[in-house]
């Protein structure tokens, strides 16, 4: 039952298109509910972040209202980034749960799981010695990428939810032909994938000894 509800899950999550899921998101929490709100902060909070007393020294809300010793404007970020976080991670979710599945079917189905079977290993250990590390290779090669894809700004997420960002603003310095600033958008997403791939590259070693080997 675990497998067939979380496979479903995953094809209903992987099906939606993120800006479809972001705008359910406003209609049910924000429209219908008021739970949260799009946008950085509330309104009345934007006004002290703006006053003389508060120091933006990083323009990350989070930190900033850490550094400023403004816990009711952290929170209050924080409740704005539910729908864009949540948003995200779904639709993100769903692909690794897919690829985790599969890669775990084709992973029982080796060779070396049949011997370790035969040799009356407990299941337990046979997945989580066996198993696991090996169906975990190409879940970590899309992680890494995905999160790295992440870190460059979604455009679609950050309009929907009035919450500008890196995309954001490199679609703008793309419609105003800003060239030194989507060169540096260039090289900022040119370093991200190389640290990721660099990344994944270390993991790769730790899940299977004979990447060391080799």
């Amino acid at each position: 039952p675990i497998d067939q509800v979380s496979r479903v899950i995953a094809i209903l999550g992987w099906s939606f298109p993120t800006f479809v899921f972001g705008l359910l998101m406003l209609l049910i929490f924000y429209a219908k509910l008021g739970w949260f709100e799009p946008g950085r902060l509330s309104p009345e909070y934007s006004q002290a972040v703006l006053s003389p007393e508060f120091t933006q020294y990083t323009r990350m809300m989070t930190v900033d209202s850490l550094l400023n010793l403004r816990l009711d404007i952290f929170f209050d970020a924080l409740r704005h980034l539910v729908m864009p976080v949540v948003t995200l991670s779904v639709v993100i979710s769903a692909l690794l749960l897919k690829v985790t599945r599969s890669s775990m079917l084709e992973a029982l189905g080796q060779d070396y799981v049949v011997t370790a079977r035969s040799k009356g290993l407990h299941e337990k250990t046979v997945i989580n010695r066996h198993v696991r590390r090996n169906a975990l290779i190409p879940v970590v090669t899309i992680a890494g990428v995905t999160i790295a894809g992440l870190l460059n700004g979604v455009i679609v997420v950050e309009v929907i939810f009035n919450y500008p960002g890196i995309g954001s603003a490199a679609a703008a310095a793309a419609l105003s032909l800003d060239v030194l600033t989507m060169l540096g958008y260039a090289m900022f997403v040119a370093i991200l994938f190389v640290v990721a791939n660099l990344v994944v590259d270390v993991l790769y070693g730790v899940l299977d000894p004979r990447v060391r080997l080799s």
